[in-house]
């Protein structure tokens, strides 16, 4: 598998995600700086690590989401290879417009750091298909601008066409409707708060983020 781990000034979760990435595909990942203006070339898979792009100046995500990089990001998404951004990630891939909604402070103001339970929403997905639907896993968080917004008319569309992939068991952040993770309408970008590169092997405490990137792999193999 050719993937790709973005890094940006401020990330810190690039390598736990390129080892992850690695230990599971087989294959070490390249390493792509912000500044780049293109991608290596016949990528299968590309994702956005956590941490604090620009420091979280201006809005988490949204100088990132402007960084040279993510132009062909986007096209590489829109050409249907599977993105996953995870925490900054995340808020990178609202603030990019390739999924919809926002990443507000937490609900307490408060950074919160810990495992928490997560239910898988839809275990159809090119990312979720190595979970059973209403599955309970347990996957660690650490943000402080994990509270996930949209209104409700696009909730309610989320919702509709499955492209909500996982839950928080109980309140974590404030998101709304408990929603750590989402699907853009292609089923091929996946963004979430939680961090499954931190949960792949029993050394970390559990590994139940595991087949989030062996369900990616199987799916790319069968295509």
């Amino acid at each position: 598998m050719r993937s790709a781990v973005i890094t940006f000034p401020g990330s810190n979760c690039d390598r736990d995600m390129a080892d992850a990435l690695e230990k599971i595909s087989g294959t070490a990942p390249h390493r792509v700086w912000h500044g780049d203006a293109a991608l290596p070339d016949r990528l299968d898979f590309i994702a956005l690590p956590g941490g604090f792009s620009y420091g979280d100046y201006l809005r988490s995500g949204a100088m990132a989401a402007r960084s040279p990089i993510m132009r062909a990001v986007i096209e590489a998404a829109n050409r249907g290879v599977p993105v996953l951004g995870v925490c900054n990630g995340f808020q990178v891939l609202t603030e990019s417009g390739l999924l919809p909604g926002a990443l507000l402070r937490n609900a307490g103001m408060n950074f919160v750091c810990r495992d928490v339970q997560l239910t898988v929403a839809n275990s159809q997905s090119l990312f979720t298909s190595g979970y059973t639907q209403g599955q309970q896993i347990t996957v660690p968080v650490a943000h402080h601008d994990g509270n996930y917004f949209a209104d409700d008319a696009t909730l309610d569309r989320l919702e509709g066409e499955g492209r909500v992939a996982f839950r928080y068991a109980e309140s974590v952040n404030g998101s709304a409707r408990d929603i750590a993770g989402v699907l853009n309408d292609a089923g091929n970008v996946l963004g979430m708060m939680p961090h499954p590169e931190r949960m792949i092997e029993p050394e970390q405490g559990g590994s139940d983020g595991r087949a989030l990137f062996e369900s990616a792999i199987k799916g790319l193999i069968g295509a």
